[in-house]
């Protein structure tokens, strides 16, 4: 039986941050309202203004961490929420190896606060954003929502242990519409160039650290092997364009409002690129040359991950759009009018 969910207040966790904010950008051009609460560790409140400068709608901000609970649970009582879009959460995998007891504090203890205030205010639907390194390294592609299961680092297990535990939580009561995302590799930025990537330090993601050596701020990007059996030896990954990944969150909440459902998602494109093809198609938008230089694989690197988009196409009517010369062209336009980020 069909069930209609009525959902128009939202509140977006870490909606100050790269994704997040690309969604509160889709979110209100739809006509959701908006609250998002965000530490502000790894973003800045810049990108809510010019979110609201793009939408000419208004943003209520937060500045909170998901692991005070009282904070979290002010929220819920001054707001009749509807849903939540839950993108908080620490997400350098290097980092995650090196202190994974803050990754299991913030992301695992953090997430569980957010359903704990959110089964105290009977709100029940909620989009988590999860991500591929959930699969770890699979050897038969596509990547399909079945595929093994077998993180490879602390990052991506604390992304299965939330998925295993909304799993349940959905299991225990029926009421809730859960829609789990597993993101690919997420680049680009608005076509506006207002809000895009601003990583802290030296970018851990290809496509910042391209975008940054074609502004001159690094010198040469770092190519991990090229003897991998790929087109042209170079790791093949899946990225899909920001704006795309954000009107699936949309999507999603409609999902919800339709059936108050359990799904598993993958968002990305369905095909891969190779790192070559990706530093070869930035200098063709961007008119710039980018050196690079092959070095030895990265430990744990796999040839090639792209995923099997079909169930999401299927189960929310979405499908990504955007190209890779689009990726690149919006992330230089991001990157040269914004060359220190929003600072």
């Amino acid at each position: 039986m069909i069930k209609f969910v009525h959902i128009k207040k939202i509140l977006v966790t870490g909606g100050a941050g790269y994704i997040g904010s690309h969604a509160c950008v889709e979110l209100l051009n739809s006509g959701y309202k908006v609250i998002v609460i965000d530490n502000l560790s790894n973003s800045n409140e810049e990108s809510i203004k010019r979110v609201q400068k793009i939408t000419k709608k208004k943003i209520q901000f937060v500045k909170a961490d998901l692991l005070d609970k009282e904070a979290l649970l002010y929220v819920f009582e001054k707001n009749n929420i509807d849903a939540v879009i839950h993108f908080a959460g620490l997400k350098a995998v290097g980092e995650s190896e090196e202190k994974p007891l803050l990754y299991y504090q913030n992301n695992v203890i953090g997430t569980i606060n957010l359903c704990q205030a959110m089964i105290q205010h009977n709100v029940k639907n909620i989009v988590f954003s999860s991500s591929a390194t959930v699969y770890g390294s699979c050897e038969n592609l596509p990547i399909n929502e079945n595929s093994k299961t077998a993180p490879k680092n602390t990052y991506g297990r604390t992304k299965l242990i939330i998925e295993n535990f909304l799993e349940d939580i959905k299991k225990s009561d029926h009421d809730w519409g859960i829609q789990i995302l597993r993101y690919f590799n997420p680049v680009g930025a608005h076509d506006s160039g207002l809000i895009g990537e601003d990583p802290k330090g030296v970018p851990n993601n290809l496509m910042p650290y391209v975008a940054q050596v074609a502004l001159g701020s690094l010198e040469i990007i770092p190519v991990y092997g090229n003897d991998y059996s790929t087109k042209d030896g170079t790791g093949v990954r899946d990225y899909i364009h920001v704006v795309d990944l954000a009107k699936g969150h949309i999507k999603a909440l409609e999902n919800i409002a339709k059936n108050s459902g359990y799904s598993v998602l993958n968002l990305g494109t369905g095909r891969g690129y190779s790192v070559i093809e990706i530093i070869d198609t930035f200098k063709k938008v961007s008119g710039v040359d980018i050196p690079y230089k092959v070095t030895e694989r990265r430990k744990g690197d796999v040839a090639a991950s792209y995923a099997n988009v079909t169930l999401a196409q299927k189960e929310l009517d979405w499908i990504a759009e955007k190209s890779l010369e689009k990726m690149c062209e919006d992330t230089w336009n991001w990157q040269k009018n914004n060359p220190n980020g929003y600072v």
